[in-house]
């Protein structure tokens, strides 16, 4: 058989997989590279403003050109719009995303916010909805999935950032959620293992997804130049692209990581070796 007559099988060809944050940017990114190499899909996200957010957050329409990008690789996309903070309609939603598919094999909790500032101007408004989307809500994200994903073992991915390994300044509650998504995934990790579900962090340095506050320029151009340094990477790359995060996500989510858990993935650019 030649090989334009060969059908080429995916890395995750068959598998269903939870994506939070799935609208646009990096989650948009994950749901196609899975889509790609096979996967059916839930695809979650907020699709709407919080208040403590200077960014835009995504729309419905977002989220729905997702799932028709989904759709172009002839995969599932089952869309639901959800406050990862909201445990009980999250719960609910991914046990009929998982009804539809047929169960569930993978998890990518993906959603997060960010805000900036100094110590002094941060405000306990903003370490709340911080906090509640990106621990909080990471923790909501992977007990939806767990009933689903410890009857026959797979693959929780959790989203950190380099932030939590260099312990970036001038968002320090994004930085200390995101470390917290640590140290939860590993104490995951060690109590699943016995499911063979595996658990990992995916440590990103600075991609273009628009999710970074105009005020943080600001801060590193005008009151803290002297904090810019930390934010360069060592690769000459101001940043990555999600796609790189993306393929990351797809090696732990395959087989070909099937022995991989607890790892702290960094895709940084080398931002933590300076």
């Amino acid at each position: 058989m030649t090989t334009e007559n060969t059908q080429r099988i995916g890395r995750v060809a068959g598998k269903r997989v939870l994506i939070t944050g799935a609208a646009r940017g990096m989650g948009r990114s994950h749901a196609v590279r899975l889509a790609e190499e096979g996967a059916d899909l839930i695809l979650i996200d907020v699709c709407g403003p919080l208040p403590e957010i200077e960014y835009p957050l995504s729309t419905p329409a977002d989220l729905a050109e997702t799932a028709r990008l989904v759709d172009k690789h002839n995969r599932r996309a089952i869309t639901k719009t959800i406050d990862i903070r909201d445990a009980a309609a999250l719960a609910a939603a991914v046990a009929d995303g998982v009804a539809q598919l047929g169960g569930l094999d993978a998890v990518v909790a993906n959603a997060g916010v960010l805000t900036a500032g100094t110590w002094d101007t941060t405000t306990p408004e903003q370490w709340r909805t911080v906090v509640d989307v990106n621990l909080i809500g990471t923790w909501n994200t992977c007990a939806a999935a767990l009933p689903h994903l410890v009857e026959r073992g797979g693959s929780i991915v959790n989203i950190s950032s380099a932030a939590a390994i260099k312990g970036t300044p001038l968002h320090i509650p994004y930085t200390a959620s995101k470390l917290g998504v640590v140290g939860m995934s590993k104490a995951l990790a060690n109590e699943l293992a016995a499911q063979n579900v595996r658990v990992n962090t995916v440590h990103p340095t600075g991609v273009p997804t628009g999710m970074t506050p105009a005020s943080l320029f600001k801060l590193l151009t005008e009151e803290r130049p002297d904090l810019a340094p930390l934010f360069g990477n060592a690769l000459p790359v101001p940043m990555v692209e999600a796609l790189d995060i993306s393929n990351a996500v797809l090696y732990l989510v395959s087989d070909e990581a099937r022995y991989v858990t607890g790892m702290e993935f960094k895709v940084d650019a080398g931002v933590t070796l300076k």
